[in-house]
């Protein structure tokens, strides 16, 4: 069993930054793909920034250049880096892990942090 929570979401202005920490309850690394993903009302849930299986990063275009994810195994901790961020719907940030069990994958979820930009 894994628990991810998240911290660091809020109020900012439109071209502000944030800095989103997940802190998992186990070790990051045994944690695979670990990831964030955000989700605005009514919208499906949409990936920001992830480590793939491999290690290397992966981001959607919407996030390139602005999105910086890292990992600090030592702490258990994987962070969101949000720079120049755009006014727009608040969304919640959800950091994302899944861990294998034998042939068994289990994906697990943080329970989000709201971040909302508007001047």
């Amino acid at each position: 069993q894994v628990q991810l929570v998240e911290s660091g979401g809020g109020l900012v202005q439109p071209g502000g930054s944030l800095r989103l920490s997940c802190l998992a309850s186990r070790s990051i690394g045994v944690i695979n793909a670990v990831g964030w993903y955000r989700q605005a009302p009514g919208k499906d849930r949409e990936l920001v920034a992830a480590f793939t299986w491999e290690g290397s990063t992966n981001y959607p275009d919407s996030s390139k250049g602005r999105f910086a994810i890292s990992r600090d195994n030592a702490k258990n901790t994987v962070s969101l880096q949000m720079n120049n961020l755009k006014q727009g719907a608040t969304r919640v940030y959800y950091c994302n892990g899944g861990v294998q069990y034998g042939v068994r994958f289990r994906v697990y979820w943080g329970q989000g942090s709201q971040v909302t930009v508007s001047s």
